[in-house]
């Protein structure tokens, strides 16, 4: 007589989890679709377009629907600007990871760079001159630490939703603060944060 009732929760179950499976497939392409406006918008009007709707913007659960395992193809706006604030900022403060976010919405769509966040995060790459280092060292860029890489995303959320204050002042450019490198006096210094930093050109262009 037990079989039949452990059968019913056997199928509750797994139709349980199906549903919840659903429910995240969706706010992944929710938040996908979501992304890929509010970027338009930032390299069509830069720093200065006001911010988006409520309606508009991407919620905490649907970011972190994108991407779970930190293992997925970098071809949409909030993966790859996810996973370039993991690899630039992994183990540093949050402060330093919301900085790099500033540095590629701050690019985006601006003279001499691409207009979208995938395009900005790539950049170079065809000529071995990655703009990012890591897209370019030749490693794995799948997201190896669970608790990082979803700050990373929440932080791309923010970024995308224009709620991320920009503590860089306008920075398209930055390093670590142990290296001098030569084109750093080509550029203007703009802010000193945790272990980086930042810099804009005079003309607001890249070189």
């Amino acid at each position: 007589m037990r079989f039949p009732w452990i059968a019913t929760c056997l199928a509750i179950t797994l139709f349980t989890g199906q549903v919840i499976a659903d429910d995240q497939e969706q706010k992944k392409e929710v938040a996908v679709d979501k992304a890929q406006v509010l970027e338009q918008k930032a390299a069509d009007k830069g720093a200065e377009a006001p911010a988006p709707k409520k309606a508009e913007t991407i919620t905490q659960s649907e970011v972190q629907a994108v991407d779970p395992a930190g293992t997925a193809p970098l071809d949409e706006a909030i993966t790859c600007l996810a996973r370039s604030i993991y690899w630039e900022a992994k183990g540093k403060d949050a402060a330093d990871m919301e900085a790099v976010a500033n540095v590629v919405m701050n690019r985006l769509g601006h003279e001499g760079f691409p207009d979208t966040v995938c395009g900005v995060v790539k950049q170079g790459s065809e000529k071995h001159a990655c703009q990012f280092s890591w897209w370019c060292d030749g490693k794995p860029d799948t997201a190896q630490e669970e608790t990082p890489y979803a700050m990373a995303k929440e932080i791309a959320r923010k970024a995308l939703n224009k709620q991320l204050p920009d503590a860089t002042h306008g920075a398209m450019y930055f390093h670590d603060k142990t290296v001098k490198p030569d084109w750093a006096h080509e550029y203007i210094k703009t802010a000193q944060i945790g272990l980086f930093t930042f810099y804009k050109p005079h003309d607001g262009s890249a070189k």
